[in-house]
């Protein structure tokens, strides 16, 4: 069963959510994990400017989610489908846009020739995992959506290399880190 990231919205929506992925990229760096994260190009219609993971909607010829979330990786990171081992999935998502989004978590090899497509993508770049872990790094704060009487709670991290994560990429992230604090795997 998907999530939605803001319940009261379901009823605004005027179709079901259309299927979407991302890869959440683990990467080694130094003996610590880390996560890769983009930041989206200021000039898009959905999501701009903000840090993401590489993802997007499903096409006719994705089959899975998890083709999905690699052939954007690729278009968007230049990340081959090859070099990516698939760990699994996180549960789905509906988010503000009416996507149902599937998380896959993958580790690539490090360090990777990256070839960010400029269209939608600025700049790639990792956060430690211990970093995202560290409750003093993260909160949630009351944000007004579309009109004055409808609030919800998001999801902010601090400030890390110049990058703010928050809103869907930072509700994927904390959803992998009690999927990995669970497991025993982190620390939180």
């Amino acid at each position: 069963m998907a999530k939605p990231e803001f319940p009261a919205l379901l009823e605004m929506f005027s179709g079901p959510p259309r299927p979407a992925a991302v890869l959440i990229p683990f990467v080694r760096i130094e003996d610590a994990w880390h996560l890769l994260f983009t930041r989206r190009t200021d000039h898009l219609p959905e999501h701009s400017g903000q840090v993401a993971f590489p993802g997007g909607r499903s096409e006719p010829q994705d089959a899975t989610p998890e083709q999905t979330a690699l052939r954007e990786a690729e278009e968007e990171t230049g990340i081959q489908a090859g070099d990516v081992r698939i760990l699994g999935r996180l549960q789905e998502f509906i988010t503000i846009t009416n996507y149902r989004v599937t998380p896959i978590v993958g580790a690539i090899p490090w360090p990777y020739a990256l070839r960010l497509q400029g269209e939608e993508v600025s700049r790639a770049f990792t956060i430690p995992l211990s970093w995202l872990a560290d409750e003093a790094n993260h909160e949630e704060r009351e944000r007004q959506l579309f009109n004055p009487q409808m609030h919800a709670k998001v999801i902010y991290f601090k400030v890390y290399d110049g990058e703010l994560l928050w809103g869907v990429s930072a509700r994927f992230t904390m959803a992998l880190l009690e999927a990995l604090s669970g497991n025993g795997i982190v620390e939180k």
